[in-house]
């Protein structure tokens, strides 16, 4: 009789510590998860300087409002690098608790006498809660048979720095 009541008793035994081990951890991680993601939002506007290789830097401003709506402001782009008048649409993605990437449709200066429509999409990380870096592709309308993606595209790096943070 004691031998089916031990077998019947270890897995309650267990059970019961894993059940009580788990709760314990519990509040830890959700707490840990919480603060992470509050002190890390991309809400908020930007001031962002961008590099293409071999190019000369420009720079724009990025409203990220909730939901992952926004706008770009370009600051040096229309001609004589100049800001340009009006704001366009963008979109941003926070992927994880410290990646995000967000874009827009716009025009650039492509060398020194013509523009090109396209893709403006960076893609970067949060270096604390003021300041993130990462990669800048511009992927242009124009179709370039030579390029393996098909498109004309730039590729280069970025940096943002808050200028407030939104209110939630």
């Amino acid at each position: 009789m004691v031998g089916p009541i031990r077998y019947l008793l270890l897995p309650l035994v267990l059970v019961s510590l894993v059940t009580i081990e788990g709760s314990a951890f519990q509040p830890t991680i959700r707490q840990t998860v919480s603060l992470a993601t509050d002190e890390s939002t991309l809400v908020g506007r930007w001031n962002v300087k961008f590099t293409f290789a071999g190019r000369e830097a420009k720079n724009l401003v990025f409203e990220a409002q909730p939901r992952g709506s926004g706008s770009f402001l370009l600051l040096d782009t229309a001609e004589d690098s100049k800001p340009e008048p009006f704001t366009h649409p963008a979109a941003w993605a926070q992927t994880t608790n410290d990646r995000f990437s967000f874009s827009a449709e716009v025009e650039l200066p492509i060398g020194t006498c013509c523009r090109e429509v396209g893709t403006l999409i960076f893609k970067g990380k949060f270096d604390s809660n003021t300041a993130v870096s990462g990669k800048v592709i511009f992927v242009a309308s124009t179709t370039d048979e030579e390029n393996p993606i098909g498109f004309r595209s730039l590729i280069g790096t970025f940096t943002a720095t808050r200028v407030r943070q939104s209110a939630p």
